[in-house]
């Protein structure tokens, strides 16, 4: 039970809490974050919206995303957004020996380093899922794990852009982490396009609060 306990906290907020896992940001602001990128459509797409907003996010990069597009990684940074690791490959951490863990998370931040002069240590598992192996090496980096708190589950292929926003604003208030996707590298074709659409109402739905949509940095 102990390698896989750190397997719920995405969807337990008192286990994440008794595990020390942060789902959600201090500060007054809502933090937007994206996983799976960078995306030749999806990322660009999103940008627009963000631009448009005057609003920032945390991008969540797959490092085998970012070898094939390194100029759109860094036309993230360029933006003004943050980018984090979401791991080399989009794979599962469950079962997977620690040393197997330790080198894709080296080849996730030397690429993204090497692609936008960042070296980011903020992380968030492929789906949310920790092992107790990887999540003991995770802080032994001095990284800093980060879950969500609401999510729009924009990856579904039945998801429209009125169902991502609906699910993505329930209940938010000023410290949540939303999780949404520019990226269908890893879910349903075409999914990006569905959260694109949604941003919007989204960030309007953050507006209402009277606080910035940010990345999770310029929450400390």
């Amino acid at each position: 039970m102990i390698w896989f306990t750190p397997t719920l906290a995405a969807h337990l907020p008192a286990l994440a809490d008794r595990l020390q896992l942060d789902c959600r940001v201090e500060g007054n602001i809502v933090a937007i974050t994206f996983d799976d990128g960078p995306h030749a459509q999806g990322t660009p797409a999103v940008l627009d919206v963000l631009a448009q907003q005057r609003a920032t996010a945390t991008f969540f990069l797959v490092g085998e995303q970012v070898v094939q597009r390194p100029a759109l990684a860094r036309e993230i940074v360029a933006a003004g957004h943050e980018v984090a690791v979401h791991g080399f490959r989009h794979t599962l951490l469950l079962r997977r020996r620690v040393a197997a863990v330790a080198d894709d998370l080296d080849r996730a931040v030397d690429t993204i380093g090497e692609a936008t002069g960042v070296r980011p240590t903020l992380y968030r598992p492929p789906y949310g899922i920790l092992s107790s192996g990887a999540l003991a090496h995770v802080r032994s980096r001095g990284w800093r794990p980060l879950l969500w708190s609401t999510w729009g589950r924009d990856w579904e292929r039945r998801a429209t852009p009125q169902s991502i926003a609906r699910r993505a604003t329930r209940g938010l208030r000023p410290g949540d982490v939303v999780l949404l996707h520019d990226s269908d590298a890893y879910s349903s074709a075409d999914s990006w396009r569905r959260t694109a659409a949604a941003l919007p109402s989204v960030l309007e739905a953050v507006a209402t609060l009277g606080i910035p949509a940010s990345s999770v940095t310029q929450s400390t």
